[in-house]
């Protein structure tokens, strides 16, 4: 049966039955978290500095930048020490706080990536009345849906998962505080925690997962009426960078979340789980910024205002 030690902390197991690799892991995370924290720096001040970048499209990778700066800090710091030394400990207090961000950002960057696929799809299929249709107010308006869901399906299942009578051991056989993982630890009844989490991963996965596969078949159809091979490879190009981020994303987070439960998956998802928490924030600033003419462009004009002012 359960107990109520759970005030006590808990165990972070991770990658400790694999020492050898911990290490090996560790200097992975260091080396993707850096990368991560000066990309999505950096494509905020430009959004923000930039004129040339007010447009909606810079308004929500500006967004999505800022959530994956936050979701990094909020697990890698932890991350690191569990990966460095034998103390795999996290507080009580620690394991809520990682959970409850874990969810809400999650959530939100599930929601954000449906908005910019809706954004991309007027921007391709309604080009004319693109200006009338997302217009700023709009954009505030979405962008405060994706938080405000994150932020609710937080406060929704946070609360039930922190409450299940947890085993005496406390080993989250896991790097993160994160429902499957706490929900394995319990030894009680979970059935109403397996039925929240399933009908969650339906409305927050599969429901935006799907209207972005219906924008991007709509964006498809569209690019293919184009008559000249030039103006299909600028409609592509508008919406690559988004739909590379949208497949890393939604791929590991699948595979953590609606994973089949067996041991052979279990250790599978938290190699996604890790590329889902550091791979894809740390990458999402370099697919904009390399494939992207216009962010490379303000990137250059800022470097050369920095040039210019060291020299005067």
């Amino acid at each position: 049966m359960g107990n109520q030690t759970s005030p006590e902390g808990f165990i972070l197991l991770g990658f400790s039955g694999h020492p050898e690799l911990e290490k090996i892991l560790f200097v992975v995370v260091l080396l993707s978290y850096l990368p991560a924290l000066v990309g999505n720096t950096l494509i905020i001040l430009l959004s923000v500095l930039d004129p040339r970048l007010s447009s909606p499209m810079y308004f929500f990778l500006c967004n999505l930048a800022f959530l994956d700066l936050c979701f990094t800090t909020s697990c890698v710091p932890q991350m690191l020490v569990n990966l460095w030394g034998p103390d795999k400990t996290i507080s009580f207090l620690g394991c809520s706080v990682q959970l409850f961000v874990f969810l809400s950002l999650g959530t939100t960057e599930c929601i954000l990536l449906a908005v910019m696929a809706f954004d991309r799809y007027v921007a391709v299929c309604q080009p004319l009345h693109y200006a009338t249709i997302i217009h700023p107010r709009l954009c505030r308006q979405l962008a405060s849906v994706a938080w405000v869901t994150g932020l609710v399906e937080s406060l929704v299942q946070t609360p039930p998962t922190l409450r299940l009578p947890f085993c005496p051991h406390r080993q989250v056989d896991d790097f993160v505080c994160e429902v499957p993982a706490l929900i394995r630890l319990s030894c009680g009844d979970t059935t109403y925690n397996e039925i929240q989490m399933a009908v969650a991963s339906v409305i927050i996965l599969v429901v935006p997962l799907s209207l972005i596969l219906v924008s991007y078949g709509a964006i498809a159809r569209a690019v293919l009426r184009i008559s000249s091979a030039k103006g299909q490879r600028k409609a592509f190009g508008t919406c690559s960078s988004h739909l590379l981020v949208v497949t890393l994303f939604y791929s590991s987070v699948i595979a953590v979340y609606l994973q089949p439960k067996n041991p052979y998956a279990r250790d599978r998802g938290k190699f996604f789980g890790l590329f889902y928490a550091v791979g894809t924030p740390s990458l999402n600033p370099l697919i904009y910024t390399l494939r992207n003419k216009e962010v490379k462009s303000a990137l250059r004009r800022m470097l050369g205002r920095n040039v210019e002012v060291r020299e005067t």
